[in-house]
């Protein structure tokens, strides 16, 4: 990053800093201050860091971007979140170009006790709740130090012990302006016993580039049941960086859904930490891609602790001159015996020009475990294929139904059926010959 670039946000970080949610609250504004500090020590991640060496962010690097929008308010997208709502008596949290929209949002039927609600309001009813995981967690890297330091709004949900919302509550980031950056800081507190399931969607409807620089903290207590649902919808020219922490106490068991259909360049980051004994997490994703998109997973499970389980299975579908990446890192730490994981990469190469780099790693230091890993590239099969034309499919649908077959695995661990319609949706729309495919499923 040049001296000049560092200055543009050095400029525009004086001239939000009072004016970012939050800013009448002194540890706020001091973390802000100390994330922008440590910005400007580590800038933007190069190809030589070892876990960026496959995800060149120089393009997000040499754009000008702005940080706040200044059409305020006046976006009317309610055609858009109507076309996108999962159901619409379930809770609903609307956020356009990085600021919630309450007259699109949906808050009614919540049980008591429970808080859902974007970011400023939880910084104005209970800011002493989101200190800890605002102002005492040092950012990583520059991506993670930009998103505290100009964090502006996302969603927090708070849930009291035994608290049980069964309908997927959707929260739905809408971008419609080119050459905006948002960071929005999302947080899911699940007490004890309690459960709830979440659809976080991003969607881009802009004609040039912009960036969504997002974070999600998600604690699971004891027994706590969380099902988390990422949904990558961005616009074509779009660039979109992510992280989700995740933290689990006893018994506790979080699934992580991560899809990713859109965007020029996206890179997500799933980082699971066990602290309690007997948790579990299910992790899995897929990434669908083509032309010459870059769609990057990095993912770790930290094994701490004894007797905890976790399974992972990713999948990738890449065409055109399209670059996958996946990096999934498992770590048995030392005195975390019986430890259960199993982690599993597989990649479907639809032409020649498309490339996937792929890591599964295994890092095992307790002797009493139980863990495997893979990982599989390879093309359509052409005895499937053959298979198929045999009974009469024509070549490119026969083609297509085993790639819809092989990324539907992934959609149809999803639990909401609802969001399972929605993703295969998306899927059929990037599916040659959709409607046959419709005909013969």
């Amino acid at each position: 990053m040049t001296d000049s670039t560092l200055d543009l946000y050095r400029h525009a970080f004086r001239t939000l800093a009072k004016t970012l949610p939050g800013a009448e609250l002194g540890w706020l504004r001091s973390a802000r201050r100390h994330a922008f500090e440590r910005f400007e020590a580590l800038r933007f991640p190069t190809t030589h860091a070892e876990e960026w060496k496959y995800t060149n962010v120089a393009p997000i690097e040499q754009h000008a971007w702005h940080f706040a929008s200044p059409r305020g308010d006046n976006v009317d997208v309610s055609p858009i979140v109507d076309d996108l709502v999962l159901d619409k008596s379930a809770v609903r949290l609307v956020f356009v170009n990085g600021r919630h929209a309450p007259k699109l949002s949906q808050l009614q039927g919540l049980p008591e006790g429970a808080f859902v609600g974007s970011l400023t309001r939880a910084l104005r009813e209970f800011p002493e709740r989101m200190e800890p995981l605002i102002a005492r967690v040092m950012p990583h890297d520059g991506f993670a130090a930009l998103n505290t330091a100009f964090l502006s709004d996302g969603y927090v949900v708070v849930l009291p012990p035994d608290c049980r919302i069964e309908r997927p509550m959707q929260m739905l980031f809408i971008a419609d302006e080119a050459g905006l950056a948002t960071h929005p800081f999302n947080v899911v507190l699940a007490a004890r016993g309690s459960r709830c399931s979440i659809v976080e969607q991003f969607v881009g409807i802009a004609d040039d580039s912009y960036l969504t620089n997002a974070v999600t903290h998600i604690e699971a207590a004891a027994g706590a049941d969380v099902e988390h649902c990422r949904v990558q919808e961005e616009a074509r020219r779009a660039f979109h960086v992510a992280r989700v922490d995740i933290a689990e106490e006893r018994a506790s068991h979080v699934v992580s859904h991560s899809f990713a259909f859109g965007g020029t360049l996206s890179r997500i980051e799933i980082d699971v930490r066990f602290r309690g004994t007997d948790a579990r997490t299910d992790l899995t994703g897929l990434y669908f891609a083509g032309s010459r998109q870059h769609l990057d997973h990095h993912t770790r499970i930290d094994h701490e602790l004894p007797r905890c389980t976790s399974r992972e299975h990713y999948r990738g579908v890449l065409d055109g001159a399209s670059h996958g990446v996946f990096d999934g890192r498992v770590i048995v730490h030392q005195g975390a015996q019986q430890t259960d994981a199993h982690l599993e990469n597989q990649n479907l190469l639809l032409s020649r020009d498309a490339e996937i780099d792929t890591k599964p790693q295994l890092e095992i230091y307790a002797d009493d475990v139980k863990c495997t890993h893979g990982a599989t590239v390879g093309r359509l099969d052409d005895n499937q294929l053959f298979y198929l034309r045999a009974r009469g499919i024509d070549e490119p649908v026969a083609r297509a139904t085993l790639v819809w077959a092989f990324a539907r695995d992934v959609i149809d661990r999803v639990g909401a059926d609802s969001v399972r319609a929605r993703l295969a949706k998306l899927l059929l729309a990037r599916t040659p010959e959709a409607e046959r495919i419709r005909e013969l499923t």
